[in-house]
């Protein structure tokens, strides 16, 4: 969880969860082969920063149809390690714990204000990564 970083951003990044509150540098997620990061996008300008090489940009909201334990089902989507939890209720779940931790004046004005902030989180999602979990969700279907 960071409020904002510069240059080379999650780059060569392999695995985990990043969560940027802020504004990035040039070159975020090169060389990213895996793991997630949502990064909020105030301006609409992340996707020119980004190293669009190896990874996909997708939005948080298309998931928020969940039921109200958080749990949704995929309808094809990729879930990062979140027990089948949507990205939103991930995501503010992990900015409510920043808040709780840090005091975070920045994290305490995007939950105040959820409803304009979470359609400018994107999500970014390495291409390869994506299909390796999606090969897996469909062994382990195979295999129920």
């Amino acid at each position: 969880m960071v409020e904002g970083l510069g240059d080379h951003g999650c780059e060569y990044m392999t695995g985990g969860l990043v969560v940027v509150l802020g504004q990035t540098g040039r070159n975020f997620a090169a060389g990213m082969s895996g793991g997630v990061a949502y990064v909020l996008d105030e301006d609409g300008t992340f996707p020119q920063r980004c190293n669009m090489s190896m990874v996909q940009l997708e939005g948080v909201p298309e998931e928020a149809s969940a039921s109200e334990t958080g749990e949704v089902d995929s309808k094809g989507r990729v879930h990062f390690n979140h027990l089948n939890k949507a990205d939103e209720v991930v995501l503010r779940g992990k900015i409510e714990k920043h808040l709780r931790y840090t005091g975070s004046a920045r994290a305490k004005k995007i939950l105040d204000n959820w409803a304009n902030y979470l359609p400018k989180f994107v999500k970014v999602m390495p291409t390869e990564y994506r299909r390796a979990l999606l090969e897996i969700a469909a062994q382990q279907k195979e295999a129920a």
